[in-house]
């Protein structure tokens, strides 16, 4: 399965219990890379896409269900249960610093991943923001 993450520069994904930011051009790149396979996420984060046309799967135990090569939406829920099924981290960067109370309990650059691609584009609510593709090594 594949990691999508939104994190700001110390890794932070929420505080106070909300997301940190919203973006339509992370969502419509988020669509961009999940179309044509399925998108699993919880009920918190199907508010997110709720006028895309996408293969959306919404359950809360998502990380578990989610098959090889299909894309994982995480906002608010650690994935290390699931880390032997992750193949790939897409990493959306605000590029800026929140007052974050939760982190991702997995990041790939400390689980054997290396960053294959990095590009950066406009957003709607941030200047620039910054995607990362990583893979497992090898």
């Amino acid at each position: 399965m594949k990691i999508i993450l939104i994190l700001d520069d110390d890794n932070g994904m929420m505080f106070n219990k909300r997301r940190q930011s919203q973006d339509i051009a992370v969502r419509e790149k988020t669509a961009g890379i999940a179309g044509g396979s399925r998108l699993w996420l919880n009920a918190y984060s199907r508010g997110q896409f709720r006028d895309m046309e996408l293969d959306l799967h919404v359950d809360e135990d998502f990380l578990s269900k989610a098959g090889s090569g299909e894309y994982c939406f995480v906002e608010n829920v650690g994935i290390l249960e699931a880390a032997e099924k992750v193949e790939e981290f897409i990493i959306f960067r605000w590029n800026r610093k929140y007052p974050g109370d939760f982190y991702p309990d997995m990041l790939p650059w400390e689980h054997g991943f290396v960053c294959s691609h990095s590009e950066e584009f406009q957003g709607h609510s941030h200047d620039k923001i910054t995607m990362e593709v990583w893979r497992k090594e090898g």
